[in-house]
């Protein structure tokens, strides 16, 4: 039998190393998928806050069109539009939840200020302010909060380099329009 115990513990120490091995191999295979899995809902719910808010600053936008403010072209009558934004607010409100539960810290945080940034845009849009300088400066600032969050959200999804700005939309709208 003693000549045989070396066989046995060689077999022994086999099937402990292959099990190890199979172990730590399949662990490592469900980390990979889950980060894959979670990689994709952040950026589903990254992209759907992003078009729900886009959709609730268009509408701002083209009331504030018909009130005379610069940035959209196809003005809308606020009596329609106010309804269109407490929709569409109400559909940013529910995707913000879902940002707030798996966003990193500070893409929530440029998430808040992009729509703090959209809500001082409404103001104007819902005839609560009336200034065209100060309508310009909200823009602006919306447009910036815009750029902040997709840096910050590119980040969080490991998308290298920084995404393309907004733009110079003031000056850009006056351009095709005539009003330099």
């Amino acid at each position: 039998m003693w000549e045989q115990l070396p066989a046995l513990v060689g077999v022994g120490v086999g099937a402990v190393g292959s099990y190890l091995a199979t172990s730590l191999t399949e662990r490592s295979r469900w980390r990979r998928a889950r980060a894959e899995r979670w990689d994709q809902k952040r950026l589903d719910t990254y992209a759907s806050y992003a078009n729900a808010l886009k959709h609730q600053i268009n509408i701002a936008q083209r009331i504030g069109a018909a009130r005379g403010f610069q940035h959209a072209v196809d003005p809308l009558d606020p009596e329609q539009g106010l309804t269109q934004l407490a929709e569409a607010e109400a559909r940013r409100a529910a995707e913000w939840e879902t940002v707030l539960l798996v966003g990193d810290a500070e893409t929530i945080a440029a998430a808040r200020k992009w729509h703090e940034a959209v809500w001082n845009v409404e103001l104007y849009a819902r005839g609560l302010k009336d200034d065209p300088a100060g309508w310009e400066k909200a823009v602006g600032k919306m447009s910036r909060a815009r750029d902040d969050f997709y840096a910050l959200a590119r980040r969080d999804l490991g998308i290298s380099g920084p995404p393309p700005p907004s733009g110079n939309w003031p000056r850009v709208w006056q351009q095709q329009n005539g009003t330099n």
